[in-house]
């Protein structure tokens, strides 16, 4: 039966005390004041959610397991920021790739303006829709490119291909991805010509686009990342290194680092990338607990794809 929430607000000295009578060791009483004061006592309670007894059954309780310190919990939200920074700086990456393959492709294949026919996308696409939403989009731009465009050519706010991905969200651009034909038979492969740039089957990478879209929405949002159970996970390979036990999950976090590095790998950047990745996941992943978490398998800087 519901009920009506009467939790009243708390005051931060109220949300210290709080703390320490669940059971957390408050080293520097003054300091953590501040850190709730900047950072709020809602948004770490995720970060201090795994330091909770837990029951036989593994339902956790409102009382911390001893010895759990403010600092912990601190330590765990900073790894969770740099985290989501250098997700964030690999999408871009990934991003930037991806718009250039379908551009490039695009506008060879049908020209600066082939994308405004639907006859170029599968009869499924919302073609209207997907283009309606995107001029809109290039009318709202202050970009200056934009404006030089509209000052000097006809038929704004249409745009040449090589112009328009500029101005489309990551989102729009899965969307793009999704809508291109592929049929073998007629001749027509274009999201295999993106596709084989990257080493991946076209559905797979149609796939990941998906995936990594959710990943960058909750990064941009500043949530939690490093334990979360993906709400869109990519679908299974039936490749040995994409299954257990070498990879454990297809729903956390591990699973997204490996198709960031093979993807980044594939045009060429991405071994930087991968040496902080490693170095930030190193002293967390000595916790067993926090490794399994995120989906990582005992040996996994040896993994094929991510070494």
């Amino acid at each position: 039966m519901l009920e009506d929430y009467k939790k009243p607000a708390l005051t931060f000295e109220q949300q210290l005390l709080h703390l320490k009578n669940l059971g957390m060791q408050i080293h520097d009483s003054d300091d953590a004041l501040q850190k709730l004061s900047a950072i709020s006592y809602y948004r770490l309670s995720g970060y201090w959610f795994p330091f909770r007894q837990r029951d036989k059954a593994g339902h956790p309780s409102r009382y911390f397991i001893s010895g759990t310190t403010f600092e912990q919990v601190l330590e765990l939200y900073e790894f969770d920021r740099r985290l989501r920074s250098l997700m964030m700086d690999a999408i871009e990456r990934v991003e930037v790739a991806v718009r250039t393959r379908i551009t490039y492709h695009l506008g060879h294949a049908y020209g600066p303006f082939g994308h405004t026919d639907p006859a170029n996308f599968h009869p499924g696409f919302d073609h209207a829709a997907w283009l309606r939403k995107l001029e809109g989009e290039t009318v709202r731009s202050s970009d200056e490119f934009i404006r030089h465009y509209k000052e000097r050519y006809t038929g704004f706010p249409k745009l040449p291909v090589w112009m328009l991905t500029e101005v489309m969200s990551f989102g729009a651009l899965s969307f793009f991805y999704k809508g291109l034909i592929n049929k073998r038979k007629s001749g027509v492969e274009d999201k295999k010509a993106v596709s084989d740039y990257f080493h991946l089957h076209h559905k797979r990478l149609g796939d990941w686009l998906h995936t990594l879209t959710y990943v960058r929405n909750v990064c941009a949002h500043h949530s939690r990342l490093w334990n979360r159970e993906l709400a869109i996970r990519p679908d299974k390979s039936k490749q040995t290194e994409w299954l257990p036990p070498i990879t454990p999950r297809n729903d956390r976090i591990f699973y997204v680092l490996l198709m960031l590095r093979h993807l980044l790998r594939q045009s060429g950047n991405g071994d930087e990338w991968a040496a902080e990745i490693t170095s930030l996941l190193e002293p967390v992943v000595k916790n067993d607990a926090h490794r399994k978490a995120m989906g990582l398998p005992d040996n996994w800087k040896s993994h094929p794809v991510w070494k």
